[in-house]
């Protein structure tokens, strides 16, 4: 879990009063009988912490002999019954699920893979690696080779490295040489060369790519971003917008991911649930701030207006109160 000390961004925090039989007791009140008090489910565990919900599972499981998460996919339906038990994992098993369920099966959901892998920390990524192992006895680096294919796969897979340069500062000595490689590789040749991009976006610090993006803009006279645009396509276009967009600003990253998963007719509520699951004890707070600025309006306000019921309940409690 994040640490909720000076300095948190998340929304959710530990809740002040805890007491996990109390509330493991009032979960089974609310689920067991006919009819289910969806009010109370959505009220208690999208109002405590991750390491919360993991007390309460065990106190149920003591109290009752049963597993919690079961008797949630029993009494819940729909995209509600999805929320909670995403919300019942550890950040960590919940990113190795995600990742499982868009690689098994027929096709693949590369955006997850994309979202995810593009988005999360050195830390984060190796940590989801020994997850993913432990749960499915596999290797997720052999579970993405075996089900994607060509430069997607590579940058995929140099990304799963975990290898990228931690450094504070930029390599100054190497700014303008980047900067130009990138140029020359799309940009200025027939055809462009994605081992190149690979290679530097895959691998260099974030503050030594901020200033190369700073770099490039002067150079070519536009941003990588539109670049990228017209020199790429498909999977791999998106990957590669996505690792620059979230070198710039990861909150902003989720603001247009939400923003997307919302504008226009229809909901992808998939996205919706895993972004709000996976962000709230994170980096919520900005993410409000970004999608306000960028996108318009308040994030409360679109997912208010754009889902219903308990769903709609238990996503505004773990994105936050009204901002307007």
């Amino acid at each position: 879990m994040a640490s909720q000390g000076k300095g948190y961004r998340g929304y959710v925090k530990d809740f002040v009063h805890f007491d996990a039989k109390k509330d493991a007791d009032m979960l089974r009140k609310a689920m067991k009988g006919l009819g289910t008090d969806e009010d109370t489910v959505v009220k208690i565990l999208a109002c405590r912490s991750n390491a919360q919900r993991q007390d309460i599972s065990a106190a149920f499981k003591k109290a009752y002999g049963r597993d919690l998460v079961d008797d949630l996919k029993s009494e819940l339906t729909g995209k509600l019954e999805n929320l909670m038990v995403a919300l019942m994992k550890t950040p960590v098993c919940y990113d190795a699920h995600e990742l499982r369920n868009a690689i098994k099966g027929a096709g693949t959901s590369e955006n997850v893979l994309i979202e995810i892998l593009a988005s999360r920390t050195k830390d984060e990524i190796e940590n989801i690696k020994k997850t993913y192992k432990k749960e499915f006895s596999t290797d997720l680096e052999s579970a993405i080779m075996g089900d994607t294919s060509g430069h997607f796969q590579r940058m995929l897979v140099v990304l799963l490295q975990a290898a990228r340069d931690q450094s504070p500062r930029a390599d100054e000595n190497l700014v303008e040489k980047d900067a130009r490689a990138l140029f020359d590789a799309g940009e200025k040749k027939w055809g462009t060369d994605e081992d190149l991009f690979i290679n530097i976006l895959g691998n260099r610090s974030v503050a030594h790519l901020r200033r190369v993006f700073d770099a490039y803009m002067k150079i070519a006279g536009f941003h990588i971003e539109e670049s990228i645009e017209r020199e790429t396509t498909g999977h791999m276009e998106k990957l590669l917008l996505a690792v620059v967009k979230c070198v710039r600003n990861v909150p902003a990253y989720f603001a247009e991911c939400l923003y997307k998963a919302m504008k226009g007719g229809g909901t992808d509520d998939a996205t919706l649930t895993r972004i709000v699951v996976s962000r709230c004890e994170v980096d919520m707070l900005d993410i409000r701030e970004e999608f306000r600025k960028n996108h318009g309006q308040s994030l409360y306000n679109m997912i208010q207006n754009d889902t219903s019921g308990d769903y709609r309940t238990a996503l505004l409690l773990l994105c936050g109160g009204k901002e307007d």
